[in-house]
């Protein structure tokens, strides 16, 4: 198989793995409400949390990183060219995103987008994963440490890995996920958006 090929399969493939709603997978394996109908109404990490405590929140955090991580390490050990490996790690965020499952609609990408990153550049990644973990460990806002360790991507790309490709994968990716949290942002500045450990009505 030549590498057009291949690299046009496993970007269906990831479309695909990425579309799998694992929080909807998880919370009904488990007899828990589905997510789409409590809390935030959202399919990922924090909303099955929030909702149905930690060991389906952890689930649904190891399904939704695990697909973006599978799929970016994999496009390293199997193609050549950057960016063949780079639509091939964006292929599951987007499928997270517009998942043919749910009508092309999803998750916020975040948990997902961080499993690319970490396939792809693990120390990027893991640069990024320290940022969302910290600011969620000062500010208690899922959504403000995902905008803080995204918002920082781009910057991180253009100065450890400055190629034209991996720079607009970051803000690819950054951008979709500001757009995914702008009722996020828009509470954050209202001072109304839910903290980690609050339960939601």
């Amino acid at each position: 198989m030549n590498n057009e090929m291949l690299w046009v399969l496993m970007a269906i493939a990831g479309y695909l793995l990425g579309a799998i709603p694992f929080g909807i997978v998880v919370s009904k394996a488990m007899g828990l409400p589905d997510p789409r109908t409590v809390g935030s109404k959202n399919v990922g990490f924090t909303n099955v949390l929030r909702v149905s405590g930690k060991k389906a929140g952890i689930l649904t955090l190891i399904g939704d990183m695990g697909k973006g991580w599978v799929m970016g390490f994999a496009a390293t050990q199997m193609l050549q060219q950057e960016w063949m490996i780079l639509l091939v790690a964006l292929a599951p965020f987007l499928g997270h995103l517009f998942s043919p499952f749910l009508g092309f609609k999803g998750g916020k990408g975040v948990a997902t987008a961080l499993g690319s990153v970490l396939g792809v550049e693990p120390a990027i990644g893991f640069l990024l994963l320290l940022a969302w973990v910290g600011a969620v460990a000062m500010w208690r806002y899922s959504s403000g440490g995902a905008l803080t360790a995204f918002g920082l991507f781009p910057l991180i790309a253009s100065l450890a890995r400055p190629t034209v490709e991996f720079v607009l994968f970051s803000a690819i990716i950054s951008g979709l996920i500001v757009l995914k949290h702008k009722g996020n942002i828009e509470r954050l500045w209202n001072g109304t958006e839910s903290k980690i450990g609050q339960k939601k009505p």
